[in-house]
């Protein structure tokens, strides 16, 4: 079970996918040889070695997240998948590195700030009810789930 994020280029004024224009799309990221030399430098730790779909992970933290980069060249877009503890400023810094806005997709709101958890927080609690339904009596969930 995972937060979803997708990083995709959006007017800056946008509040949420709803204040797309409507058109054929936001334009590339980058060439995915230039994508993944940004998060290779901007995120030395990251695993890049299937370019289409990395990992990155923090143990102090406590997180870990997939990037859904795909095989597409150039990249329109990169999905996160994160699991475990408050990834929220990765995400962010991912965007940022790569000129991108972060979609909530469980709120379909753009991310603004460190302080914009709200959908990260929501998932941490569904993750932890739905946990606590399946986990013998007793145990915690994990963060790790």
């Amino acid at each position: 079970m995972s937060w979803d994020v997708l990083l995709t280029p959006a007017p800056a004024d946008a509040e949420s996918v709803d204040d797309i224009p409507e058109g054929p799309g936001p334009e590339p990221i980058a060439p995915l040889s230039r994508l993944l030399a940004a998060l290779r430098e901007a995120f030395p730790a990251a695993d890049l070695s299937d370019p289409a779909w990395g990992y990155l992970r923090d143990e102090e933290q406590g997180w870990g997240m997939e990037l859904n980069i795909g095989t597409a060249d150039p990249v329109r877009s990169v999905m996160l998948h994160v699991r475990g503890g408050d990834a929220v400023s990765a995400v962010l810094r991912m965007a940022e590195v790569l000129g991108c806005r972060a979609v909530d997709c469980s709120t379909g709101d753009f991310l603004r700030g460190e302080d914009d958890d709200g959908g990260w927080k929501s998932f941490q609690d569904y993750r932890d009810r739905v946990l606590l339904q399946v986990s013998p009596e007793g145990d915690e969930p994990s963060a790790a789930s």
